[in-house]
Order: structure tokens, then sequence, then C-alpha cells
């Protein structure tokens, strides 16, 4: 297996694999010239994204925290299903009736419980909690202790802050982030930023002088 990007993520990926101990971690890769020869947690960063076809056989894990640059970098790679790996912690507990996409991490404590559905390249991060019906789109992350209602639905590459929770039934947009803590009670539209209790938007900065 490769790990794309030299990230925290990747970090707490390799500890999942070598607890499953069914892969084998050849190396990381990442664009920054900068962590060329340096290593993570031991496995040493090859070069960029480029060593891809040096390894035709290895399985890769995107490890971006940001779902935009999942999808930036998966669209680049453009290989196919197969080359993609899917990582689970031994300690998530998942509905036999869980669907998985490709390329999807998922940590420990996570738990699914009936018909939930995760597309391809998501990150779910410790202890988040999915119900009954739930979908998350592809490239979507889920940081720590991100609670779904049943039936709710996340678009793709849409971002929830530590510890949101968002009622049964609501939707959330594509390319969407919601803050940390925040409790979601409506639909909240593509690509804008809410957060508090309950979310709203966030107030647009401006960059005008005081008159």
């Amino acid at each position: 297996m490769l790990l794309v990007a030299a990230s925290g993520l990747a970090r707490e990926v390799l500890a999942v694999v070598r607890v499953l101990g069914r892969h084998r971690v050849v190396g990381v890769l990442d664009d920054d010239p900068a962590l060329h020869g340096s290593s993570v947690d031991g496995i040493p960063v090859l070069g960029g994204t480029e060593q891809v076809a040096a390894h035709p056989d290895a399985q890769l894990l995107l490890c971006p925290g940001d779902g935009g640059a999942r999808r930036a970098v998966a669209e680049r790679l453009a290989v196919g299903p197969e080359r993609w790996a899917t990582v689970v912690a031994p300690s998530a507990d998942l509905a036999p009736d869980t669907t998985l996409g490709h390329g999807v991490v998922v940590l420990g404590g996570v738990v699914a419980t009936a018909a939930v559905t995760v597309g391809s390249h998501v990150v779910l991060m410790p202890h988040v909690v999915l119900t009954h019906d739930t979908r998350v789109g592809d490239f979507a992350t889920l940081a720590a202790g991100v609670t779904l209602g049943g039936r709710v639905r996340v678009g793709e590459a849409a971002y929830l802050g530590m510890s949101a929770s968002v009622r049964q039934d609501v939707r959330v947009g594509a390319g969407a982030v919601l803050g940390m803590g925040a409790v979601l009670l409506t639909d909240l539209p593509p690509g804008q930023t809410w957060a508090g209790v309950p979310a709203r938007p966030l107030a647009a900065r401006t960059t005008e002088a005081p008159a």
C-alpha cells in the first residue's frame, strides 16, 4: 500500500493498518518536495504522486484531511477503483448492510446502524455515529464525534466539524462546512458554512476599511 499525503491522517491510517496486518505500507507520496526523503512514523516519503506509476501493484489510500484535496488528487491520478484501498479500524461497529465505497477510511469507534451508505474516499474520524438510512457522499469528511440522525444526506466533499450533530431527514449540501459542536436542524445549502446551536450561516467577512 502507498499512502498519498504525509499528513496527520496518514499517521492515523498507518496505526490502523499496522493493527490489521493486512497490508504492508511501502511508502508515502507527497507533492511537497521539502518532504521527500523524510518519513511518517517510520515509513519513507518516496516522492511525489508521479511515483504511483513505479508501483503498479500497490493499492493507494488518499490521506489529505480536506475532501476537496482528496478529490483533486483522485482526479489527477485517474486510476481504477481496484487500486484504492479501504481501511476500517477493528473497533468500528458497522451493521452488515453498511455499504462502503472505495478508498474509505473508518477510524476507531465509528458506528453505522442500519442501511447506511458511505461514498468513495470518505473519511470517518473516531466515534462518528451514522444512524439508519443515512447516506454520505464521496470525499466527505466527518470529524471526531459527529452524530447523524436517520435519513441524513451529506453531500460530496462536505466537512462536518468535531462533535457536530445533524437532525434526522436533514441535508448537508455539497462542499458545505458545519462547525465544531454545531446542531443542524434545517438543510445546509451547498458551499455554505454554518455554525452554532442551532446552526446558522456565518456572517460574510468584509475587507472594507471602517468609515
